[in-house]
C-alpha cells in the first residue's frame, strides 16, 4: 500500500523528531568534535530563528546562505523552517559577477557568508560588491548596489575574522536572539502552512539567467521522505553527506531523507576522498552519496583498502551520467549492494525516479529506476505532444506534489517549462520500459553537467561576448571520463583581433567559478546554422567531439 503523503511543516516536522528521538545523533562532524542530539539541533535552530529574529528577518524574508557544508548552514535552513523565512542557496564557487546576480534577482535581505573555499576568499569578493561593509556598522549598513540588503553575517572557523566592520559573527547573532521569548517564535511557526515557501535554488536553464525555483515545504519533505524510504532509512542509518548543501542533491537526497527518518547527517565541509573514507570508518555510516566522479576518486584512492567501509548499505548515485562500470564497483568494493539512482531536476524537488535498494542489480545499473510515490510520468513526441509507447525515446515529463511553485519573479519563464494541464516538461530525452523503468538517452536541453554541476551555456557566452577580442561565441557540452561532460567553447573573433586559448581560458577564471572555465577552445570562422538561422548546437557538439577525438 502507497504510503500518504505528510501535511506538516518542516519545523513542526524537527519539533515531533526531536520529541520522538531526543538522543539520536542529528548532525555529526567528526573533523570538528561536534556531535548534536535531535533535542539539541532542534533546540540550536531554535536558537537560531530567535538570531535571526533579532537582525530583522522576518516571515517571508530571503537570507541567503554562501558557505560550503558547514554546521551554521544546517542551522540556518532548520532556523528558516521555523521562522517562516525563504532561506536562498548560494553556489559556493561563485564570484562577483554571478553573486550579485543572485542576490538581487533573490530579493535577498540577509546573507551569511564563510571565509571561503579552496582557491576562491569570499571577503575580497564582499568588499569589492559591498564596499560600505569597511565603514559602516551592522545596524547602519545599507549597500548601493544591493539596498535590499541590510545584514552580512559572518560564519568563521577557527577564530577567523574579516576585517569589515559592517558585518557580525554567527555567535554574535545568537547572542542578539538571546532576549527573543519562546512564545514569539512558536507564534511564528505555528502561522506557517505546508504550502509556503521555504527554499529558492538557483538553476541553470537553458533561456536567460540562473533562475530561483522555489520549493515549498510539502514538496521539500514529502521528496526527502520518500527518497528515504527508497533507501530503508531508519533511525539506525548514518549518512555521509560529501555533496553541497546549497545543491538539491545535499538538501534534499541528503539533510531531508535524513532528519524525515530521524537518521543521521555526517557531513563533509569540502569533499575529500580521504575525508570520506575517514568519516564513513570514524561514523560507521550505512550510507553515502556522491556523483559518479566521487565515488572514481575514492575507488581509486592509494589508501582505499586502509580503510574499513563494511557498515555501508546504501547511498545515491546520480547528478549526472552513472557508468555502469562505476556503479558495479562500488557495489562491489565499498560493501554498497543497495545502491540507487535518483533522476530528477531542482524544479521537481528533485526527485522524480528512483531505483529500490532490492531492485536487480541489471535495473540499478542500466536505468534510473521508477516513479516515486504520488509521481506521475510520461514521456511524451516533443515535436507533436502525443505520449510514446513502452520504450520509445522522447521528452520525460513529471506531475504531482513533488512541483515547484514557480520560478521566482519569472513567471513567463514558469509558463513555459510547466503546461496547462500541470506537467513539467523537463528538457531530458528518455524512454520508459514495460516495467516502468525509466531510462534517460539525453538532452532536448543545452545545459552542461560537469561533475554533477549544473552550467548554463548562455552565462558563460554573455561574459566571453566581454572580451575585446570576441565577435560571437557559442558554448557546448563534450563528453569527459572524468567529469561526466567538459566544457567547449566555439569562438570567431573580430577582424584585426587576436586571442590564444589562454587568454579566454583566463578571461573567464577571473570572472566565473573554476568549473565553468571551458577546458576546450575552438576558433572558427562561422557556426553551423539551418535556414531560418537558428545555430545547431548538436551540430557543434558532434564537430568537437570528432577533432578532439573524444
Amino acid at each position: 500500500m502507497e504510503k500518504q503523503l505528510l501535511n506538516t511543516t518542516l519545523g513542526d516536522w524537527m519539533d515531533k523528531m526531536a520529541a520522538e528521538y531526543p538522543d539520536n545523533d542529528a548532525l555529526v562532524y567528526p573533523d570538528r568534535g561536534l556531535r548534536l542530539s535531535y533535542k539539541q539541533f532542534n533546540e540550536k535552530a531554535r536558537e537560531t530563528a530567535k538570531g535571526l529574529i533579532a537582525l530583522g528577518v522576518s516571515k517571508g524574508d530571503h537570507v541567503a546562505v554562501w558557505a560550503s557544508n558547514y554546521p551554521e548552514w544546517a542551522y540556518t535552513y532548520f532556523a528558516c523552517a521555523k521562522l517562516g523565512a525563504v532561506l536562498v542557496t548560494v553556489n559556493t564557487n561563485y564570484k562577483i559577477f554571478e553573486l550579485e546576480y543572485l542576490l538581487r534577482q533573490s530579493d535577498a535581505r540577509l546573507l551569511l557568508f564563510s571565509d571561503g573555499v579552496k582557491g576562491l576568499e569570499y571577503t575580497p569578493v564582499l568588499k569589492e560588491l559591498l564596499p560600505e561593509l569597511e565603514t559602516l556598522p551592522p545596524s547602519a549598513f545599507i549597500s548601493e548596489r544591493l539596498p535590499l540588503l541590510r545584514r552580512v553575517v559572518h560564519m568563521p572557523k577557527n577564530g577567523s575574522v574579516t576585517g569589515l566592520a559592517g558585518t557580525q559573527s554567527f555567535s554574535e547573532m545568537l547572542a542578539a536572539g538571546v532576549n527573543i521569548p519562546d512564545a514569539a517564535l512558536d507564534a511564528i511557526q505555528t502561522s506557517i502552512k505546508p504550502s509556503d515557501v521555504l527554499s529558492i535554488l538557483y538553476t541553470s536553464g537553458t533561456t536567460g539567467f540562473p533562475k530561483g525555483v522555489m520549493l515549498t515545504h510539502h514538496n521539500l519533505v514529502n521528496n526527502g521522505y520518500f527518497i528515504g524510504e527508497n533507501m530503508k532509512f531508519t533511525h539506525k542509518d548514518r549518512l555521509c553527506i560529501p555533496v553541497p548543501f546549497f545543491h538539491c542533491f545535499g538538501l534534499v537526497l541528503g539533510m531531508m531523507a535524513c532528519v524525515t527518518h530521524a537518521s543521521t547527517m555526517v557531513p563533509i565541509e569540502a569533499y575529500s576522498p580521504l575525508g570520506v573514507l575517514e568519516a564513513v570508518q570514524a561514523e560507521k555510516c550505512t550510507a553515502v552519496h556522491g556523483v559518479p566522479t566521487m565515488f572514481i576518486f575514492i575507488l581509486d584512492h592509494p589508501d582505499f583498502a586502509k580503510y574499513d567501509v563494511s557498515t555501508l548499505r546504501t547511498g545515491i548515485m546520480a547528478g549526472s551520467t552513472c557508468p555502469i562500470e562505476v556503479m558495479r564497483r562500488v557495489f562491489d568494493q565499498m560493501n554498497m549492494s543497495e545502491i540507487v539512482i535518483v533522476f530528477g531536476q531542482t524544479e521537481c524537488s528533485p526527485g522524480m525516479t528512483m531505483s529500490q535498494t532490492d531492485d536487480p542489480i541489471e535495473k540499478r545499473v542500466s536505468t534510473v529506476g521508477r516513479l516515486l510515490p504520488h509521481t506521475e510520468g510520461k514521456i511524451i513526441d516533443p515535436e507533436t505532444g502525443e505520449p510514446c509507447p513502452p520504450n520509445v525515446q522522447g521528452e520525460i515529463c513529471t506531475r504531482g506534489y513533488l512541483l515547484m511553485k514557480g520560478y521566482y519573479k519569472m513567471p513567463e519563464a514558469t509558463a513555459a517549462a510547466i503546461d496547462e494541464e500541470g506537467w513539467l516538461h523537463t528538457g531530458d530525452v528518455g524512454l520508459v520500459d514495460e516495467e516502468g523503468y525509466y531510462v534517460i538517452t539525453g538532452r532536448i536541453k543545452d545545459m552542461i553537467i560537469r561533475g554533477g554541476e549544473n552550467v548554463y551555456p548562455r552565462e558563460i557566452e554573455e561574459l566571453i561576448y566581454h572580451h575585446p577580442a570576441v565577435r560571437d561565441v557559442q558554448v557546448v557540452g563534450v563528453p569527459s571520463k572524468k567529469f561526466g561532460e567538459e566544457i567547449c567553447a566555439y569562438i570567431i573573433i573580430k577582424d584585426g583581433e587576436t586571442a590564444s586559448e589562454q587568454d579566454i581560458k583566463d578571461f573567464v577564471a577571473a570572472r566565473m567559478s573554476r568549473h565553468k572555465i571551458p577546458s576546450y577552445i575552438i576558433f572558427t570562422d562561422s557556426f553551423p546554422m539551418n535556414a531560418a538561422g537558428k545555430i545547431l548546437k548538436y551540430k557543434m557538439r558532434d564537430h568537437a567531439k570528432e577533432v578532439l577525438g573524444l
